[in-house]
C-alpha cells in the first residue's frame, strides 16, 4: 500500500528514473493500491527495461522509508498503454485526480473495462497476483 505521506516523493521519485532513462515524464500519480505514470518513452529502451528499472529501484528505495515499507513490493505484472495526443491533457488530468476517482470505483473494476473496452484479452487469475 502507498500511504499519502510518502506519495509526492514516491511519485517524483518514479519520475527522476524516467526522466535518467531519457522518457520524459509528463505526469505521475496513483493512489493506494496503483500507480499511473505518463512519460514519452524513450527509442533507447524498451518499455519492459523501463518497467524493470522503475520497480527495482522504487522497491529498494520504498524500503528505506521506514518499517511500514519494509516489506513493500511491486507485482510482477503492468499495464502498458499508448495515449492519442490529442489525449494527453485529459490523461494527465486523470492521473491528477485519482483520489477522488477512486472514491467512486475501485481501481480494479476500471482496470478490468479497460481491458475490456479496448479488446485486451486477459485471464483474471494472472492479472492481481
Amino acid at each position: 500500500m502507498i500511504h499519502p505521506p510518502i506519495e509526492a516523493e514516491l511519485y517524483a521519485y518514479l519520475g527522476g528514473i524516467c526522466n535518467r532513462l531519457g522518457c520524459q515524464v509528463l505526469k505521475v500519480g496513483g493512489y493506494t493500491d496503483h500507480v499511473h505514470i505518463l512519460c514519452l518513452l524513450s527509442k533507447k529502451i524498451t518499455l519492459i527495461k523501463l518497467m524493470e528499472e522503475l520497480k527495482s529501484h522504487s522497491s529498494k528505495w520504498m524500503k528505506t522509508k521506514g518499517d511500514d515499507y519494509r516489506n513493500f513490493y511491486w507485482q510482477d505484472g503492468y499495464g502498458a498503454f499508448a495515449v492519442n495526443p490529442a489525449q494527453v491533457d485529459r490523461v494527465v488530468a486523470y492521473i491528477a485526480n485519482q483520489h477522488e476517482h477512486h472514491r467512486k470505483k475501485v481501481f480494479q473494476d476500471e482496470y478490468r473495462g479497460m481491458l475490456k473496452k479496448f479488446k485486451v484479452e486477459y485471464n483474471e487469475q494472472y492479472v492481481w497476483e
